[in-house]
């Protein structure tokens, strides 16, 4: 775990055009928190940040913290604490200030993720796995998505199908979605994976 460090009231750095952190609203478990790592790893978020005392605490009686980390993301992606996520663009220097504030949890008059629209530079706020974000953060974003299901996912689980949804919508805008989506399999499949459908014809 790594405190925030950010400087308030400096310029921001120049940012790259696309930018995805991943907001947890006090998580309550490390399996959890190891999931979403695995994700952003998968899916290639920037960064995951977090409030609430919740994941500390109980990341203290457990030997292996982030096990469901598998890919060991946790060396490469950074996993910040924050007071709270209020004015998170200014207290965050990593976050650019055009980045557009999306809360995703079952909220009465939210989006459905399939009618949704992602701008190229977010801070997803994922509810809690017990509650929900808090009423103040929710009148503070720019949209607030819910993912439809019969009943609810858990906060790794809803983070995945986000992350996917983002994905998925990016490469079907590509003129040449067929060689990206080759290239995509290619760089994410395991060494020993070769297979091809026999009349795919793209290379």
């Amino acid at each position: 775990m790594t405190e925030n460090m950010a400087v308030k009231n400096e310029p921001k750095k120049t940012q790259n055009k696309t930018h995805v952190t991943i907001a947890l609203t006090n998580p309550k478990t490390p399996t959890n928190v190891g999931a979403v790592m695995r994700a952003v790893g998968c899916y290639k978020a920037d960064q995951i940040i977090y409030n609430g005392h919740r994941f500390a605490q109980a990341a203290k009686y457990h030997k292996n913290t982030l096990q469901t980390d598998t890919f060991n993301m946790q060396k490469k992606i950074p996993l910040l604490q924050v007071e709270s996520f209020i004015g998170i663009k200014d207290s965050l220097e990593s976050i650019p200030a055009s980045a557009k504030i999306i809360c995703v949890d079952l909220v009465e008059g939210a989006t459905p993720l399939p009618h949704f629209v992602h701008p190229e530079q977010a801070v997803y706020i994922f509810g809690p796995e017990d509650s929900s974000i808090k009423q103040d953060v929710i009148d503070i974003a720019d949209h607030v998505v819910y993912v439809p299901t019969v009943g609810c996912m858990n906060l790794a689980a809803t983070v995945n199908v986000l992350l996917y949804d983002r994905l998925a919508k990016s490469l079907t805008n590509q003129k040449d979605s067929m060689l990206a989506d080759n290239a995509l399999i290619r760089k994410s499949r395991d060494t020993n994976n070769t297979s091809k459908v026999k009349n795919n014809t793209a290379n």
